[in-house]
């Protein structure tokens, strides 16, 4: 398993706007997931919001920031102007901060792996697709140690619903249940369709967690394909102000 190591640092407080010039207004300020795009693997770079909205970057209060095609990122950014149309891009935008967003795929459950991806409890604050990602920020219990999250399919169980039942999995390889720790994960969706015989324009999605309680619980979405699941949600900067750094792959 590739390691990443994901740190969710308590956000917007390392960078601060540059409000010299009146066209960076805190008015046109927004924060979104978006994923990036970098073909060049290059310092020039563009968003791609879940909405299917093009930001390029055409300002920076991060130069450190190093982008990769098709990460997610938790982007603060400024929006600078409109594009003309036909441009390939829809804004210019100055990039605030920019936070990786553990990304992955989905794995298949088997026996040889199931202990690895175990089965330890995880709390569910929201759980959304965007574009072609499953989207879920998660809370957890912990301390000193590397967490591992994924979602994985398990081809040995049969459904008669039609529907896909992917399994939420978190190893908290023992650690101590201390500190509340805050994450967020996205996993591809695109690998669901390489293996179905695609007949319709979506897919329905089960996602079995086991949460806290200790009860199994079930999220029903709706996996669109084809361009159609353009949907794309709102933050503040205030919605992640209470993150502490956390440790997950």
């Amino acid at each position: 398993m590739r390691k990443i190591i994901f740190l969710f640092l308590p956000l917007f407080v390392l960078i601060a706007c540059d409000n010299d010039d009146d066209s960076y207004s805190l008015n046109n300020f927004r924060v979104d997931i978006a994923t990036v795009e970098n073909p060049n693997n290059d310092a020039y770079f563009y968003l791609v919001r879940d909405n299917g909205v093009r930001l390029w970057v055409a300002a920076t209060n991060y130069p450190a920031y190093k982008p990769e095609s098709g990460q997610r990122v938790l982007a603060d950014y400024t929006l600078l102007s409109d594009r003309p149309e036909g441009s390939g891009y829809d804004h210019d935008v100055k990039l605030n901060s920019a936070y990786n967003i553990l990304t992955k795929d989905i794995v298949e459950l088997t026996p040889a792996n199931e202990a690895t991806l175990g089965d330890d409890p995880i709390g569910i604050r929201e759980l959304w697709i965007g574009s072609d990602y499953l989207n879920i920020r998660f809370y957890y219990g912990g301390y000193n140690k590397t967490h591992y999250i994924n979602l994985a399919l398990d081809e040995t169980k049969v459904y008669s619903d039609g529907k896909v039942h992917l399994e939420l999995r978190h190893n908290d390889n023992g650690d101590a249940n201390t500190y509340r720790y805050n994450g967020f994960v996205s996993f591809r969706l695109r690998s669901l369709l390489e293996d179905m015989v695609i007949t319709t324009s979506s897919v329905d999605l089960v996602i079995h967690v086991r949460e806290y309680d200790d009860e199994d619980k079930v999220y029903n979405v709706t996996y669109k394909f084809n361009d159609e699941n353009h949907s794309s949600v709102d933050f503040d900067r205030d919605d992640y102000s209470e993150n502490e750094q956390n440790n997950v792959e």
